[in-house]
């Protein structure tokens, strides 16, 4: 019983009720322990990374610094929605109140904005590394590093405050059933039985600029990147180099191909894409880069590898001595 019909109407919403994905009940049980597993990998992975970043003094570069931000954004965005999904999936606990549902909405919405700009502070990194590496020291200051990071989070706060506002403030008097995983913008902007189409469009637009300027700047980053590489003299430098940007383009593709398809296929797609596509296409989006962002990197850096092993080598000989 996953709560009201969907012609159950209220003038003034005290709580909504999340669907999760229509029409695949019969799988919600696979749904919830892989969604366990996933989240379970998301959170060690990431904990590591910062952890391994924070106490080995050998990883206090920029590259290192950017790398466990998005890695305790990976966390936050993750947990803005797996354990509601996994609540819906395993035990039919479907019901959120109108507080929750746009608090979840807000640091979703915000961590993916967030995300996309750390994106973008990790390619102009490489480009300083590759393209002008006797000045690397001097241009990516912990001043400028932590000033990046304080402009994208502003940013986000900017581009979600004012969504969030309005389609709060809208009336709420159709149905409080939101087909849907979590507290998706689109999903809940259905429900108001006023025009959604102003905070519909705010979002639309926003989402386009900030993801496509960062994508564009990101793609001048690595055309500059790529001609600096294929010009060195050594090919040892040139793999190096290589293997370097490597984790950053899959980390990039990971989020930006699933990211823009769901945006899109929600605006445009709506009745040529079934519903239930949109919605798993939706939760992969928010649960499959926190999950395999670690990975990628833990596998493709070296540095970040080595440390790793060694960190859980020393914690594995720790219990060891300590055991019985």
């Amino acid at each position: 019983m996953l709560g009201p019909s969907p012609n159950h109407t209220m003038e003034s919403p005290g709580a909504f009720f999340l669907v999760g994905i229509p029409g695949w009940q019969s799988s919600y049980l696979w749904l919830a322990i892989s969604l366990s597993a996933m989240y379970s990998i998301a959170l060690f992975g990431n904990t590591l990374i910062i952890t391994v970043v924070c106490v080995d003094s050998t990883l206090q570069e920029p590259m290192y610094f950017f790398l466990c931000v998005l890695a305790a954004v990976d966390i936050v965005m993750a947990s803005s929605v797996v354990p509601k999904m996994v609540s819906i999936f395993s035990s039919g606990d479907s019901s959120i109140s109108f507080n929750a549902c746009f608090t979840q909405m807000y640091f979703v919405h915000a961590a993916t904005a967030v995300e996309t700009g750390l994106l973008l502070a990790m390619a102009f990194d490489r480009y300083v590394a590759i393209c002008k590496p006797l000045h690397y020291r001097r241009i990516l200051t912990p001043k400028l590093m932590l000033g990046l990071c304080v402009t994208i989070v502003i940013r986000a706060v900017i581009f979600m405050t004012p969504l969030s506002w309005m389609l709060s403030h809208l009336p709420f008097c159709g149905s409080s059933v939101i087909p849907h995983s979590y507290c998706e913008h689109m999903a809940v902007a259905k429900l108001v039985c006023a025009d959604p189409m102003p905070s519909s469009l705010y979002s639309l637009i926003f989402s386009s600029v900030i993801v496509g300027s960062d994508v564009a700047f990101i793609a001048a980053s690595y055309t500059l990147i790529l001609k600096a590489v294929f010009g060195l003299s050594s090919k040892n430098a040139q793999q190096k180099a290589l293997s370097t940007c490597g984790s950053h383009v899959g980390v990039m593709t990971l989020y930006y191909l699933p990211g823009m398809a769901s945006i899109y296929v929600a605006w445009l797609g709506q009745d040529k894409v079934p519903l239930h596509s949109q919605v798993l296409l939706a939760d992969l989006y928010l649960i499959i880069p926190p999950t395999l962002n670690p990975i990628i990197y833990g596998i493709k850096t070296r540095q970040i590898r080595e440390r790793t092993l060694n960190l859980l080598m020393h914690c594995f000989c720790h219990q060891s001595t300590q055991g019985p």
